[in-house]
């Protein structure tokens, strides 16, 4: 049965951080906003999904579980047949979270006060994170030109050249400016970092969720010189809806980082994970594939609409649809408020609850970024309250 994304679903009530009156009280100083923030989808998993984790909730027990032959092999094959990548069993590592895996890499891997490259405006627990375990954060500022984002190859260059670089996170796609980098960019990134001795960790937890077939590539995928050097970080929870399960992946093959990594995570004790969540990923992977094709379907339909309602609505606004993520990055900056001025103004007129462009640090200000991962309505209802509030119809 065909996916039904038109479906309202109540989530106020439902745990939600997205929705939760109380937090959006807390993030933006009102209750009652509609949230286009958090990145997760207001869809229902896939049902193949849900029936997995309901089969395994029927069973009553919940002891301590292992991952199974069938859960690797359900991931094996999706990098396979989707990346054309022949990864292997003992290259995957379990972790919580994309973000808790940057802070256990550095931890593992980089010493305080040594610096770790950044590309902003970027997912801000980057910087959080870097900040927290004592190192340096280093910016490496996208280029924004002609209403696209470059990398500047020159300044990154110079900035992995000092001794003390020692970490490079990717974002790869880009969140939040949408960017699938092409083969020779990830290329150079790689070189540079291979020739400096820049370990790079490679956040590719968007990478399902790409408009064109085949346009995301793999860093750690690209040339086999690059394997010593290349953490992947993956996971189901963008591509699936899973984010609460807390189940990612990050892709080793060095032994050397894989030890070190996995010390940290001793030291910690983590590792382990729940047997519903088990469930749900073996599923996902193995079966979850058609939905994420109408998936994708439906939210180039929401693009299409948040790029009319901008043309025929906000005439002052720029906006280049993202070539991946259900992540929309506007620029409102030919409004003339700063980016302080603009958020407030979406929160208090708009009644809408955005990520903020300055969340993103260095070139964001005067940008917002749009969650669009929900029903048709509720996007439109969130893109007339913007409309209604930046020109006063």
């Amino acid at each position: 049965m065909k996916p039904d994304f038109d479906k309202m679903i109540d989530r106020k009530e439902s745990k939600s951080i997205k929705w939760d009156s109380k937090v959006l009280g807390e993030m933006f100083g009102e209750e009652d906003l509609l949230p286009l923030w958090v990145a997760d989808m207001d869809f229902e998993a896939p049902k193949e999904v849900v029936d997995a984790m309901q089969e395994e909730v029927s069973h009553g027990v919940f002891g301590y579980s292992k991952r199974g032959e069938q859960y690797y092999e359900n991931i094996l094959r999706w990098y396979k047949k989707r990346f054309d990548w022949e990864i292997k069993k003992d290259w995957l590592v379990f972790t919580p979270g994309v973000v808790s895996a940057v802070n256990y890499v550095l931890q593992a891997l980089v010493e305080q006060g040594q610096g770790v490259i950044i590309q902003e405006p970027v997912y801000y627990p980057f910087k959080k994170a870097i900040k927290n375990n004592g190192c340096r954060v280093v910016n490496n500022p996208l280029k924004y030109q002609q209403g696209t984002y470059e990398i500047d190859f020159e300044d990154f260059e110079k900035k992995a050249k000092d001794p003390s670089t020692k970490l490079f996170i990717l974002c790869s796609p880009h969140n939040p400016v949408g960017r699938v980098w092409k083969k020779e960019e990830l290329r150079r990134l790689g070189e540079i970092c291979l020739e400096n001795d820049v370990l790079i960790f490679s956040d590719e937890i968007h990478h399902d969720l790409v408009f064109e077939k085949g346009a995301h590539h793999v860093l750690a995928n690209l040339d086999s010189k690059f394997d010593d050097h290349v953490i992947t970080a993956t996971a189901p929870s963008k591509t699936f809806n899973l984010a609460g399960l807390m189940s990612a992946h990050l892709i080793i093959k060095n032994d050397s980082l894989k030890r070190r990594y996995r010390r940290i995570l001793e030291i910690n004790h983590i590792g382990k994970q729940t047997p519903i969540s088990m469930a749900a990923v073996e599923a996902a992977y193995g079966k979850g594939e058609p939905w994420l094709e109408a998936l994708l379907d439906y939210l180039r339909g929401n693009l299409d609409l948040i790029d009319s309602m901008v043309k025929d609505h906000l005439p002052r606004a720029k906006f280049t649809p993202p070539e991946a993520t259900y992540l929309a990055w506007l620029d409102l900056r030919e409004y003339g408020f700063s980016g302080k001025e603009l958020e407030e103004r979406i929160t208090k007129e708009a009644k809408v609850a955005l990520d903020g462009g300055t969340w993103f640090g260095s070139g964001g200000d005067g940008f917002i970024r749009i969650n669009f991962a929900c029903p048709r309505k509720t996007l439109q209802k969130a893109l007339d309250r913007i409309v209604n509030a930046l020109e006063g119809k």
